[in-house]
């Protein structure tokens, strides 16, 4: 679904698809640099980063492995809850392994703050992180982020696997929500 299916639900579009297809292909190739000779394990963070982490590592050209997380500190709002719940762990033993978190946005940084503290604990050899959208105006929580697809606005977005109340992930542009769908 493109933005254009549906312009009454939208205020404008921040990214086409295009343009996010071409930062993660040039993402990708710093990853590879970055990891070559290496094997990088990419713990996508759920339900958000699947769009991101699929054209992530199909961009790729290293050999990497996929886990999931999911956590959460959002409910059925616009804002985060300030409550960080692990709702899913991983089933692969990070212990000495490089790992690369794979987020879709970071918007307070109070989830990724969690989940980097959470990760340490188990001795990864490297903790990197990956983060295609970053909102910088809304960072409460430090969250040193190594690969940044784009920093946006202080707005609620949606699309490539950004969600308002489990809608609009699908969508392959992002673009701002309008007020009058979630208000």
């Amino acid at each position: 679904m493109r933005a254009a299916d549906l312009p009454e639900d939208f205020d404008h579009v921040l990214y086409s698809q295009e343009e996010v297809a071409s930062r993660i292909a040039e993402i990708a190739t710093v990853i590879d640099h970055d990891y070559a000779g290496r094997e990088p394990l990419l713990v996508g963070v759920l339900n958000g980063a699947v769009m991101t982490m699929a054209d992530l590592c199909r961009a790729m050209k290293v050999h990497c492995q996929m886990d999931w997380m999911a956590v959460s500190s959002y409910g059925a709002g616009t804002k985060s809850s300030g409550v960080v719940r692990i709702l899913k762990d991983l089933t692969t033993d990070i212990k000495d392994r490089d790992v690369l978190i794979v987020e879709d946005i970071i918007d307070t940084g109070l989830t990724l703050s969690y989940l980097v503290d959470n990760l340490r604990t188990r001795e990864p050899a490297s903790l990197e992180i990956m983060a295609m959208f970053r909102k910088p105006e809304a960072l409460t929580a430090p969250v040193d982020v190594k690969y940044i697809g784009y920093d946006i606005p202080n707005e609620f977005v949606v699309g490539f696997g950004l969600d308002y109340a489990g809608r609009y992930r699908n969508l392959t542009d992002v673009a701002t929500l309008a007020e009058h769908v979630y208000k």
